[in-house]
Order: C-alpha cells, then sequence, then structure tokens
C-alpha cells in the first residue's frame, strides 16, 4: 500500500510555470555532496562555487542548501562558502558504518562542529537497531544531538542533526517506521532531520520509504507540535522524480515543508539534471550535463 501510494505522487499534472517553480525549490533543496576517498581541497572548493552559484548563466537561480563532506574538509567547505547562505554538512559518527566506539563518533561529532560545521549528518547503528537493542541506538542519538546543541561553530551557533537511518539495511516498512519513531524520540528538535541513506548501499531512497518517513514526521508533529525535516538521499537523479517528491511532501505535510529548512535532496547528479531542465524552458533546447559540471 505505501508503494501505491507513493507511486500515484508521479502522476500528477503539473502546469508549465508552476514546473518552474518547482524546479528551483528543488535546487534550493538540493545538498551537493562529494563523499570519496580521493577528495581534495580543490574538488571541494569546486564543488563550494558550484553551490552558491549553479549555474553562472542563470544568476537568478537560487544556491544549494548544503554542502556535505567529511569532517576533514570542513574547514575547506566554511571558507569556500564565507558570505553564502549554503551550509556546511559533515557526516560524522563514523560514516557510513557507525561501527566506531560511541567515544570516537562523539568527538568526530564536536570537532566537526568546531571547525565550522552547520549541520551533522549522523549513522545509526544499525546492527544494534537489529539486534533490538533500540534504546541503546535511541541514547546514542540523543548523545550525539547534545553534542550538537553544546558546541559551538565558529559563527557561534549549534548544530543541526540528520539521522541517517540506512533504510536499505532495515528490510521492512514497518522497521523503517520504528526506526524513524525511534529517532525522533531521541530528542530531535525543530528542523533536525530524519535521512533515508548514506547513499553507500542499495536501495537507497525509494519513494515507499520516504512516504512511511514522512508520516512519521506528520504524526510527531500532530502529537507534540515540533517540525522535523526530511532528506532522502542516494538514487533520486531526475528532474521529474524530485517534482514527485515534492508533491509527496506538499500533500503529506503541506506546504509548511517546502523549504530547505525542512526538506533536502541528498543528490549531487540530481542537480545537473535540474540546471538542464530549467535550461531548457528558458532557451528552448537541451544543454550537455558537461556544460554545469564543478568548474
Amino acid at each position: 500500500m505505501a508503494d501505491q501510494r507513493a507511486a500515484s505522487f508521479a502522476t500528477r499534472s503539473i502546469k508549465e510555470s508552476s514546473k518552474v517553480h518547482a524546479l528551483k525549490l528543488a535546487l534550493s533543496m538540493v545538498d551537493l555532496t562529494t563523499l570519496e576517498g580521493a577528495d581534495s581541497p580543490g574538488k571541494v572548493r569546486a564543488l563550494c562555487r558550484k553551490g552558491i552559484t549553479p549555474d553562472p548563466t542563470a544568476p537568478d537561480l537560487p544556491s544549494v542548501a548544503a554542502i556535505c563532506v567529511y569532517p576533514e574538509m570542513v574547514p575547506i567547505a566554511r571558507a569556500a562558502l564565507a558570505g553564502s547562505t549554503v551550509k556546511v554538512a559533515a557526516v560524522a559518527t563514523g560514516f557510513p558504518s557507525g561501527q566506531y566506539p560511541l567515544s570516537v563518533r562523539l568527538d568526530d561529532t564536536k570537532r566537526a562542529i568546531e571547525a565550522g560545521a552547520d549541520e551533522i549528518d549522523m549513522v545509526i547503528s544499525r546492527g544494534l537497531f537489529l539486534a533490538g537493542e533500540r534504546d541503546r541506538v535511541r541514547d546514542e542519538i540523543a548523545q550525539i544531538k547534545e553534542v550538537c546543541i553544546s558546541t559551538s561553530n565558529p559563527s557561534g551557533g549549534s548544530a543541526h542533526l540528520k539521522v541517517i537511518l540506512e533504510t536499505g539495511e532495515l528490510e521492512t516498512y514497518d522497521a523503517v517506521r520504528r526506526a524513524s519513531d525511534l529517532a525522533i524520540s531521541a530528542g530531535l528538535t525543530d528542523y533536525d532531520f530524519i535521512k533515508t541513506s548514506t547513499g553507500k548501499v542499495q536501495p537507497a531512497a525509494t519513494p515507499g520509504v520516504t512516504l512511511v518517513m514522512l508520516e512519521a514526521i506528520r504524526d510527531h508533529y500532530l502529537r507534540t507540535g515540533i517540525r522535523i525535516g526530511m532528506k532522502p538521499a542516494g538514487g533520486i537523479r531526475t528532474a521529474k522524480q524530485a517534482i514527485a517528491y515534492l508533491v509527496m511532501v506538499k500533500e503529506t505535510l503541506g506546504d509548511d515543508w517546502l523549504t530547505p529548512d525542512l526538506f533536502r535532496f541528498g543528490a549531487s547528479t540530481l542537480a545537473n539534471d535540474l540546471l538542464m531542465q530549467l535550461a531548457r524552458m528558458r532557451t528552448g533546447h537541451y544543454h550537455s550535463p558537461d556544460d554545469f559540471a564543478e568548474a
């Protein structure tokens, strides 16, 4: 039923003028990401330039929401993004496996924030969750959240937390819902997020999984008034897919969630397709994806 409901959002008819708005909105929600062993300062700086000005020929387009990097690259990203609205996100806590001692993960988070991270993308201990040790998982999330609150970045602010469930390893929608509820109940506050995937495990984000997680967010909001954000990550590559996700968010959570503060796409490939579609609508013809590669 979740799959059927999720598939229905891709069938909505959207007017041309609304499509332009949706494409720009989706672009503003992208977390551009580089999480490779070969990441270099130059690569991160190039990604930051693209994040600030996705298409230099169309200065009216919005910047992306954030640049997501490993903790060691946070100072590089922060310097490159200075003066812009783009946030620095760091995948701390032993990403992507989470198979590190809790003390190491806590220190990883603290150092990333002190280096300049505005957001922490943490992975839960899937092994503990699947073994039924859910109180331990909740406690670990709560301790990471406390570090986000108590540690100041160079701007004097705290960091928002995005909790990655790695849904491709959770096996069932029931488990995804239980993990969503558990993460949210671990002390997440307004504008913290739950997130599908690291992008390192398949399947990553799917419409069905995203719908289940959105419904957990909705039910928590109706009980508490707390607005938790959502980030599907991995596997979202086309503008058409992105628009279907925006329709899902609108119909499940309402217009208040149609903002980068509460919805993100973890999909760097998506940005190029959004830019291609916007260029086509502006000029009447398609451009090559290479036209939008990092400078």
